[in-house]
C-alpha cells in the first residue's frame, strides 16, 4: 500500500541475501534444512532472486560449509512446488534465480557444478581490506574477477561484480569516491551484467550514495550482450543509515537492492559490521514511497521472525514488532 502522498514510481528488485550474507556472520550455525527452509519461505513471500550461499573455504566461513548441499536441496524435484503452494501461486521453473558468492576460481567451479544461476564476484575498494579478505590487492582482484566472469559466461551463468568497502574501510578509513568510480569504470568496461556498490561496514550516508550512483550512471556501461549494466546497492545498518542510503540509491537510479529477512548478518572480516538492512523494513519504506517489489511485507516479516528464532536472537527488524500501516483491520 502506498503512503497517502506517494505516487507510483516503478519497480525495485529486491535480492534476498539472508541465506548467505545474513547467516555468514551469525554465531549460531544453522543446519542445512533450516537454510533451505529460509529459502523456501523467501520464495513463498515473493523473492525471485536469492543469494543462496557462498562457495568459500569452510575454514574461513564455517557457516557456508554446506553450500553444495543447500544448492542440491533447492534444485531437488518438488522444492519449487512446495514454495509455490505456500505462496498460493505458480512459481515456474526458472522464475527463481539462485546466486552464489565466489572469491576465486575454485569457488567458481564449485558454484557452476552446484547449479547456481548467477555468481557474485567481489572487488574491494581498499587494498588493505582486499589483502586481509582475499589475500590480493585491488588490481590483482580486478584481473581475477574478469577471469572468473569469463568462466561464468562460458558456463552460461550470469555474473555481477560487487565493489565492497565502497563507502569506507575499517583499516584505511575514508575511501575516496574517485577511487571507487575508477574501479567501477574498469568493471563497466569488462561488460558485467550488473554492478553493485556495497557499504560493507555500514558507514555510508546518502550524500555518498548520490555521488557514486550518479558518477557510475554517467559512465554508461553495457553488458556483453549490449544491454545497459544494471546497478545494485548493498547496505548495512551499523550506524542506522542503511535505509536512508537505500532510499537515496533508488531515487538516484539504482534498480536493485540487497536486503536480509529479519535484518540478520554482517561481514566476518569487518569489525562491528552488524546487520544488513532488513528486507521487511526496506519493503515498508519503498512501498510507501511509491515503488513496487513483488514481495509480501507480512510474509517477509514472518520469515524474519522465524529465522531469528532459529538463531536464538531478538529480531533486529522492526516491522515484525510494530506491524505495517495502515493496519489490516480484522486480521491477526
Amino acid at each position: 500500500m502506498l503512503g497517502a502522498m506517494a505516487k507510483t514510481r516503478g519497480a525495485v528488485e529486491i535480492v534476498e541475501v539472508g541465506p548467505r550474507d545474513g547467516l555468514q556472520n551469525e554465531a549460531t550455525l544453522l543446519p542445512t534444512e533450516a537454510k533451505v527452509e529460509l529459502i523456501r519461505r523467501s520464495i513463498a513471500a515473493g523473492a525471485r532472486r536469492i543469494e543462496a550461499t557462498s562457495f568459500v573455504h569452510p575454514r574461513l566461513v564455517p557457516q557456508m560449509a554446506d553450500a553444495d548441499a543447500v544448492m542440491a536441496a533447492v534444485r531437488a524435484p518438488g522444492f519449487l512446488e512446495r514454495a509455490a503452494e505456500a505462496a498460493g501461486e505458480d512459481v515456474a521453473p526458472g522464475a527463481v534465480r539462485y546466486i552464489g558468492l565466489v572469491l576465486n576460481p575454485r569457488g567458481l567451479t564449485r558454484a557452476i557444478e552446484a547449479g547456481v544461476d548467477e555468481v557474485n564476484v567481489v572487488v574491494v575498494a581498499s587494498d588493505t581490506f582486499s589483502r586481509r579478505n582475499q589475500n590480493a590487492g585491488v588490481a590483482e582482484m580486478l584481473d581475477a574477477a574478469d577471469e572468473m566472469a569469463a568462466g561464468a559466461r562460458t558456463a552460461g551463468v550470469g555474473v555481477s561484480v560487487v565493489i565492497s568497502t565502497a563507502f569506507g574501510c575499517p583499516f584505511e578509513g575514508e575511501v575516496p569516491a574517485a577511487k571507487v568510480l575508477q574501479i567501477a569504470q574498469r568493471c563497466l568496461a569488462a561488460g558485467y551484467d550488473e554492478l553493485a556498490i556495497a557499504d560493507t561496514i555500514g558507514v555510508g550516508v546518502p550524500a555518498q550514495v548520490r555521488v557514486l550512483v550518479e558518477g557510475i550512471r554517467a559512465m554508461g556501461g553495457r553488458t556483453q550482450g549490449g544491454d545497459p549494466v544494471r546497478l545494485r546497492a548493498h547496505f548495512h545498518n551499523t550506524r542506522n543509515t542503511g535505509y536512508a542510503n537505500a532510499l537515496a540509491a533508488v531515487e538516484a537510479g539504482v534498480e536493485v537492492l540487497d536486503a536480509s529477512a529479519g535484518g540478520i548478518g554482517g561481514c566476518p572480516f569487518a569489525p562491528a559490521a552488524t546487520g544488513n538492512i532488513a528486507t521487511e523494513d526496506l519493503l515498508y519504506l519503498v512501498h510507501r514511497s511509491g515503488w513496487t517489489t513483488g514481495l509480501d511485507l507480512e510474509s517477509v516479516a514472518a520469515t524474519g521472525t522465524w529465522v531469528c528464532e532459529q538463531l536464538g536472537k531478538q529480531t533486529p527488524a522492526l516491522l515484525g514488532r510494530a506491524g505495517t500501516f495502515p493496519p489490516r483491520i480484522g486480521l491477526p
